[in-house]
């Protein structure tokens, strides 16, 4: 019997003196997380208040909860009477071990960082990097997800991304088509150039301004090679290189317009044996 009441009373002691810190400890974490949600929610709503892009949002916000997180796991253990100060020199210590083991990820985390402070590009716009294009989905902490042209999802580590040439196809409004149309030398080259006119000025999503240039670039081995060079909004693009190649090869068979192709001439000699 001596021990047991000895047992309860060291129960006892122990519920007096931690009980009500585990139970505050307890309600720091639900309340704290709770609050660190709606952390989270208010700097979102502020910042899509502000016009800002989806993905950064997204970025930004994810980071306010972390922080409030670590914020209330430190206020939890401090209740419990644990030393945060140690603590933290421990957490820094295993934190470095840890950032040594995944140096690849904290690049990743830091050229996501990065990106979002810069904006190279943004979602939406149509980039080529790290060896592959597509329109830019989504750029989270680690990685950035991109749609190919045939609607493939490619998941690019963002250290890839920011560490080689970034070329951003829809960070202007316009863009520059240019085409190289071969002529026969039989063909008259002003026929040639008012024939490109004529095509130019018959589509509508070509811009006036820059002027369109047409000029003969090189006199090649058998033809004379026309550089046609003309502006559109970034959106027109493709659409109008493609109908732009087409019309050319309509027009230039209506005109009578040959457009040379590389020919070989094959001689044969009969061999002579004594």
């Amino acid at each position: 019997m001596d021990n047991t009441e000895q047992i309860i009373t060291l129960i006892q002691t122990y519920l007096a003196e931690y009980g009500l810190k585990v139970v505050a400890a307890l309600a720091i974490l639900v309340i704290g997380r709770i609050v660190a949600g709606w952390v989270r929610k208010l700097v979102a709503r502020l910042m899509a208040k502000g016009g800002t892009d989806e993905t950064i949002i997204g970025f930004v916000s994810s980071l306010a909860y972390i922080a409030m997180m670590a914020f209330v796991a430190l206020a939890a253990l401090g209740q419990l009477g644990i030393e945060t100060t140690s603590f933290i020199a421990v957490l820094g210590a295993a934190g470095l071990a840890i950032g040594l083991a995944l140096q690849g990820s904290l690049a990743n985390f830091a050229a996501g960082f990065l990106m979002i402070i810069f904006r190279p590009f943004k979602a939406g716009d149509f980039i080529e990097g790290a060896g592959v294009s597509g329109v830019v989905e989504k750029i989270e902490m680690f990685t950035t997800t991109m749609r190919t042209g045939d609607n493939k999802t490619i998941i690019i580590p963002n250290g890839s991304l920011a560490n080689g040439n970034i070329i951003n196809y829809s960070a202007k409004e316009t863009r520059r088509v240019d085409l190289t149309v071969g002529a026969s030398y039989d063909a008259d080259i002003k026929q040639v150039r008012e024939v490109l006119k004529g095509i130019i000025a018959s589509d509508e999503r070509i811009l006036p301004d820059p002027e369109p240039m047409i000029a003969v670039g090189e006199l090649a081995d058998s033809s004379a090679n026309f550089v046609v060079r003309v502006w559109v909004k970034s959106g027109d693009y493709w659409g109008v290189f493609f109908d732009m190649t087409e019309a050319v090869k309509l027009r230039f068979d209506e005109e009578g317009i040959g457009i040379p192709y590389p020919t070989r001439d094959i001689n044969l000699y009969e061999r002579k044996t004594a």
